[in-house]
């Protein structure tokens, strides 16, 4: 049964930061490419970023130079660094694993931006 697992989010002030992971299990972790989505209340899942099985990695423009996204695959987990947290980031974040034949998705952990 394949599980990935999301934490690390919650309520922080503008300007502030976040580490969300992501724990897989039931994939071989490293044929994955690994991303993160989030949606906002009345948008679109949107991608915010993405590391292949290389460890090659791409960021949405508005989030580039703020978020890194890591991946260590002893631990079968993904990481999204977040920094200087702007209101506009609130949103539920989503973990995404794709083999290029199957995609499997997290249950999501908000992230609400807010003073």
């Amino acid at each position: 049964q394949v599980q990935l697992v999301e934490s690390g989010g919650g309520l922080v002030q503008p300007g502030g930061s976040l580490r969300l992971s992501c724990a897989a299990s039931g994939i071989i972790f490293s044929d994955y490419t690994m991303s993160w989505y989030r949606q906002a209340p009345g948008g679109p899942r949107e991608t915010v970023a993405v590391i292949t099985t290389r460890g090659t990695t791409s960021y949405v423009n508005n989030v580039k130079g703020r978020f890194t996204i890591s991946r260590d695959n002893t631990k079968n987990t993904v990481y999204l660094q977040m920094n200087s947290l702007k209101p506009e980031d609130t949103a539920v974040y989503y973990c995404h694993a794709d083999n290029r034949s199957i995609g499997h998705w997290g249950q999501g952990t908000q992230v609400t931006v807010s003073s």
